[in-house]
C-alpha cells in the first residue's frame, strides 16, 4: 500500500515510520521536502520518500493528515482536494491552541470539530478520525503493561473504518468505532483529557482503554 503523510512533524514521522515498518511505501508531505528533517527521516529506512503536500496526496492510496491541527485545512488546500477524491484520509489532528501562558486548549469544539471540518473540505474523501487521543511515541507498538490500549475512531464510511481498524490492530491497538464523523467532537475533547492527565501526573506514557464485561 502507498501511504501519503501530510505533515513532517513528530506525529507524521511516527505514523509514517509505523507504516514503513509494516512494509508499506510512505511519502512524507511537507512544505520543505529538501529540509534536513525530511532527509534524515527518509534515510532511516527503506520505502521512504519526501515530497510536497501535493506530491504526497497524489502518491498515497491512503492519506494521513498529521499537521498541527490549526494548519490542517491550509495543508489540505496545498495538497489539493481533487487529489484526495475517493481516498481514505486518516485525520490524526487536534485543533489545539497555546495561549502563551503555558496552557493548552481547543481552538473550537462542542458544536463543530476539526474532523467534521476536514470531511466538509473533502466531501468526496472518506475521512476517519483516529490516532488523536495519544502521544506520538505510543501511536505505533504501544508497549504498556496493561495490554493493548483502545484506539477510538469515527467516520461516515464503514469500509474506511474497517480499514483503519485493521491498521490500528497492525500497530498494536484495539480499535473501537464511535460512529459518524460528527463524534470527532468527543474524540478531540478526549485528547484534552489525555493532555490534562499528563499535566497533572507529570508524565506522558498513558493511553485510554475500554473494558468490556
Amino acid at each position: 500500500m502507498r501511504v501519503g503523510v501530510l505533515g513532517s512533524g513528530q506525529v507524521g514521522q511516527a505514523l509514517g515510520r509505523g507504516f514503513a515498518s509494516r512494509k508499506h511505501e510512505v511519502m512524507l508531505g511537507t512544505r520543505s521536502p529538501e529540509s534536513e528533517k525530511a532527509r534524515v527521516w527518509v534515510a532511516e529506512g527503506e520505502a521512504r520518500s519526501a515530497g510536497t503536500f501535493a506530491d504526497a496526496a497524489a502518491f498515497g492510496e491512503v492519506i494521513v493528515l498529521a499537521t498541527p491541527g490549526l494548519a490542517a485545512e491550509e495543508a489540505l488546500e496545498l495538497a489539493g482536494p481533487d487529489r484526495l477524491v475517493g481516498k481514505l484520509v486518516i485525520d490524526a489532528t487536534n485543533p489545539l491552541e497555546y495561549p502563551g501562558d503555558g496552557s493548552v486548549q481547543l481552538g473550537f469544539g462542542f458544536d463543530d470539530s476539526l474532523g467534521e471540518r476536514v470531511q466538509r473540505q473533502l466531501p468526496e474523501s472518506k475521512v476517519v478520525k483516529a490516532f488523536n487521543t495519544v502521544g506520538n511515541p505510543y501511536m505505533v507498538d504501544p508497549d504498556l503493561p496493561s495490554g493493548p490500549p483502545t484506539m477510538l475512531l469515527c467516520g461516515n464510511d464503514a469500509e474506511a473504518k474497517a480499514t483503519v481498524s485493521e491498521i490500528c490492530e497492525a500497530f498494536g491497538w484495539e480499535a473501537a468505532d464511535l460512529g459518524p464523523i460528527e463524534r470527532s467532537c468527543a474524540l478531540e475533547e478526549m485528547a484534552m483529557a489525555w493532555v490534562y492527565y499528563g499535566q497533572t501526573r507529570g508524565t506522558w506514557d498513558h493511553a485510554f482503554k475500554i473494558l468490556h464485561k
